[in-house]
């Protein structure tokens, strides 16, 4: 499920080098001694700041480089220490760092303490100043903010206790020689120090944004966020009530604040494991865990803040999933994107979806050894890294050193849809996994177009819908929804995102997954402290929360396409050119020119290049009613951006469709033959036909347009494949719609066989009346004759002031017939009538006395038996 890959190994990397420079400095070929390398510290940089024994009896602190892969010598103690916390300030000129009380029996610093706390100056090396000598554990961190270029040279050091208290030291420096940085005052230091946080119990750094969160209780546990900025200010922006069990942490748990050597948990002291994740577009989620308890329970609970809801999930871990030793697991929580992958090793993993959170089906739960990430350390070893792109996670194994980035392994996913359900498993029971594992190809995936492809293959391949849901139409409303949803947060409970919420009853398969319980309460009771000057993320969390708390509140808050079923069969049954029509047309101009600016290099499928009034009006209805829907509930986003945002949605469902038919075009290697209605359709054109007449099927119950001119391809590939019988009753049952394009092309490609007369006399009779006079008129057959002849004698006499006389002129046309007098007259009249007019039948192509004359003799021969049809 999850794919790992190398990022850094401490031997690869790290060990190897130290070693060539230990062997240079005892000038040895080479160094046999151990160096016991240490991780102590990643900084937001990415560099692995570590610590090793030296050959001659001393203590360094190096940094590997991310970005050059080099290692560099921090500082050098002369004698060994045992190094507890460490941090670099971002210009490498100044290293704090916690000394631990030496527990086996070598040197021991003096003043004997449990902490020493120093400041030394690296750049060059110059100066040490002690900030604390403690007898409880301290852990040092810089702040790593942008400063702004007009501020004084400085830094910011944070120093986290063990007696649960925070300090602040703000640190001047200053230039000495052009080169030399140094403390400007370090005699001043400790008045500088200011403190920020009292009486915590739990504490996480976050130095990607800058952020400590920590946990106080009182009456009740309190989840605080201080916002660290670059002018030297920090702020409390948020408390967040928790509950948790009573006494949760034996002592004071530090998170993501480097790694002690010296003081290690026990795993069996570790009630409750405690992380907090935010994403840069306003999400913020609290995910803690407990033990497993007498009835082999694993509890953890998953706060999204930016949704107003916490959800707390039970796994049973039963049978032979049971653990018979380790009754206080805890899993990992590993943030990959906006999914918030739970995992325990061997057992179970649980990639949490936190922007659809609603319903469990679109989270993917897998359970078994076959989640195991190959990793071969316990969890508890396993720490993640805050990493810089959110598409992955950096996940360090402290007993191998090693550091592997994680994400979402597409090929996994791709092997979960194609998975052929056993016998004696109902497709029920698979169904969830294989819908969670479509969407996150799709929307958290889906920009890969070779990865889009390989899932409109398996479409083919899976042409019939589940039993639970249709994966057509999931394909199309997840795509759509994937162009919108990096922009906005709050369009998670606006847009359509599955077919699921369309159903009048959603099947309990999809309610209830295997494995897994959820319950979710509502209203986090969070507090933002002073809202009128939030900014950057917070403002998008607060404005996300409020948002979700208004569309909690609203009926009907999400847009279901099968809401303008009304509209559409209203405006279905208007003839009659009308304001709202010609609103509608420029709404679908506008859908259109977007398509078509996409799409000029693009001719392997034959749509857009027709008229389709019905599409057409579909088109400019669904902008309509999509738009009207998002300035509703989503005023803030502006009447402008909204209309964009639109307008590109509705083109990409067209383009989307088009692309599809593209695939599967090149999938089966059609050429433009396909298009020619004498020859019979192939196995593969029958898969083609059946491909599209499930995206017509899965398009109308979503109430969605087509491209202009799917239909006439449809009615295409039908008539090739389909005995002309069954081609008749899906026209029918409304399954076909019959085209003026199609219906021309087939009255002048097909032949006047007695099979293709027969079906071109069954398809006239089912046309509407203007239609079906046009249609005569491209069709060379008698009775096309004489429909046109009846036509034109209709609507000549018609128009005729029938109060008035005619009489016979002396001019006689060449080849009138004066032996059949009743004839005679009347194309007589007919001639007169035209004579009269300035040529008002220009349209009727090639109509005229003459015409119908020759006509009607030519049906009373064939009536008397003397010429046959």
């Amino acid at each position: 499920m999850l794919k790992l890959k190398p990022k850094f190994d401490l031997h690869r990397d790290v060990e190897c080098d130290i070693l060539k420079k230990e062997a240079s400095v005892c000038r040895v070929k080479e160094y046999s001694g151990a160096v016991d390398i240490r991780i102590l510290n990643i900084e937001k940089d990415g560099g692995v700041l570590y610590s090793w024994k030296g050959a001659t009896g001393t203590t360094r602190i190096g940094k590997f480089d991310r970005n050059t892969k080099q290692n560099k010598l921090l500082y050098t103690f002369d004698e060994q220490v045992c190094v507890s916390s460490c941090s670099l300030n971002k210009e490498e000129t100044l290293l704090a760092v916690s000394l631990a009380q030496n527990t086996r029996g070598e040197a021991r610093l003096r003043p004997i303490s449990k902490c020493l706390t120093l400041l030394i100056e690296i750049y060059p090396i110059n100066n040490t100043k002690v900030l604390k000598a403690v007898d409880c554990r301290v852990k040092v961190q810089f702040i790593h903010s942008e400063p702004d270029r007009r501020s004084v040279l400085e830094s910011h050091l944070l120093l986290l206790t063990e007696d649960g208290y925070v300090d602040l030291y703000h640190v001047l420096l200053t230039r000495q020689e052009g080169y030399r940085v140094v403390m400007a005052n370090p005699e001043r230091l400790s008045k500088t120090a200011e403190r920020i946080v009292e009486d915590f119990c739990w504490v996480q750094w976050d130095g990607h944004t800058q952020r400590l969160y920590y946990l106080t209780h009182k009456d009740k546990f309190l989840l605080r966020c201080v916002q660290f900025y670059p002018n030297r200010n920090c702020e409390t922006m948020l408390e967040l009530p928790l509950e948790l069990p009573a006494n949760p942490f034996r002592t004071v748990k530090f998170v993501n604040l480097g790694f002690d050597h010296y003081h290690t948990e026990s795993r069996e002291k570790e009630l409750v494991r405690m992380e907090v994740f935010t994403n840069r577009i306003g999400s913020m989620c609290v995910c803690c865990s407990q033990p497993l308890n007498d009835q082999q329970e694993l509890i953890y609970n998953v706060v999204l803040v930016h949704k107003d809801c916490s959800k707390t999930f039970r796994v049973t871990l039963a049978g032979d999933e049971s653990p018979q030793k380790d009754t206080n697991l805890h899993p990992l929580f590993i943030p990959i994107g906006y999914y918030i992958v739970v995992y325990l090793q061997g057992y179970f993993l649980h990639c949490i979806n936190t922007r659809q959170q609603e319903m469990l089906c679109h989270s993917l739960f897998l359970s078994g050894y076959d989640t195991d990430l190959g990793i071969q350390s316990h969890s508890a070893n396993i720490t993640v890294l805050h990493a810089e792109e959110e598409s992955s996670t950096a996940l360090l194994d402290l007993a191998s050193g090693k550091i592997h980035t994680a994400e979402l392994s597409p090929a996994h996913l791709l092997r979960i849809l194609r998975s052929d359900t056993p016998s004696r498993c109902p497709s029920s029971k698979t169904d969830p996994q294989r819908l969670a594992a479509l969407h996150c190809l799709l929307v958290y995936m889906g920009n890969d177009p070779n990865l889009e492809l390989k899932i409109i293959e398996w479409l083919c391949d899976n042409v019939n819908p589940f039993e639970s849901f249709d994966q057509i139409q999931e394909f199309i409303l997840a795509s759509l929804y994937r162009i919108s949803y990096k922009k906005v947060l709050s369009m998670d409970k606006v847009l359509p995102y599955s077919s699921v919420f369309n159903k009048k009853e959603v099947p309990a398969c999809l309610l209830e997954v295997p494995g897994v319980l959820c319950t979710t309460e509502m209203h986090t009771e969070s507090v933002f402290k002073d809202k009128a000057s939030l900014q950057g993320f917070w403002s998008e969390l607060q404005w996300n929360m409020d948002r979700t708390k208004y569309l909690e509140a609203v009926p009907n808050p999400r847009y279901r396409t099968s809401h303008i079923e009304a509209d559409w069969d209203k405006l279905r049954s208007e003839r009659r050119p009308s304001s709202h029509m010609n609103h509608l047309e420029e709404n679908t101009k506008k859908v259109l020119s977007m398509v078509d600016t996409w799409c000029l290099d693009k001719k392997l499928v034959p749509l857009f290049q027709e008229e389709d009034r019905q599409q057409r009006e579909l088109i400019g209805l669904t902008v309509d009613k999509l738009r009207e829907h998002l300035n509703r509930h989503l005023p803030r986003l502006g009447k402008k951006k909204i209309d964009s945002l639109v307008v590109n949605y509705v083109a990409k469902l067209l383009e989307l469709i088009r692309h599809m038919l593209e695939s599967v075009w090149l999938k089966y290697k059609l050429d433009p033959c396909v298009l020619c209605l004498t020859q019979q359709g192939s196995p593969a054109q029958w898969s083609v036909f059946h491909f599209m007449f499930r995206i017509l099927e899965a398009t109308r119950g979503l109430c969605l347009p087509l491209p202009p001119g799917y239909h006439t391809l449809l009615a295409v590939f039908a008539v090739r494949c389909l005995p002309h019988h069954t081609f008749l009753q899906y026209i029918d049952h409304g399954i076909l719609q019959l085209t003026e394009t199609f219906v021309s092309r087939l009255m002048t490609d097909l032949d006047n066989s007695d099979a293709n007369e027969k079906l071109k006399f069954s398809i006239l009779k089912r046309l509407p009346e203007p239609m079906e006079q046009r249609i005569y008129h491209m069709w060379d057959h008698p009775v096309s004759s004489a429909s046109i002849s009846r036509d034109y004698v209709k609507s000549l006499l018609e128009k005729h002031n029938k109060n008035k006389g005619f009489a016979f002129t002396s001019r006689d046309k060449p080849g009138f017939r004066p032996e059949f007098l009743p004839l005679t007259y009347l194309a007589k009249v007919l001639s007169d009538i035209e004579e009269q007019a300035l040529n008002p039948f220009e349209e009727q192509e090639n109509v005229d006395a003459r015409f119908v004359e020759e006509t009607a003799l030519k049906q009373t021969l064939i009536l008397l038996g003397f010429e046959e049809k």
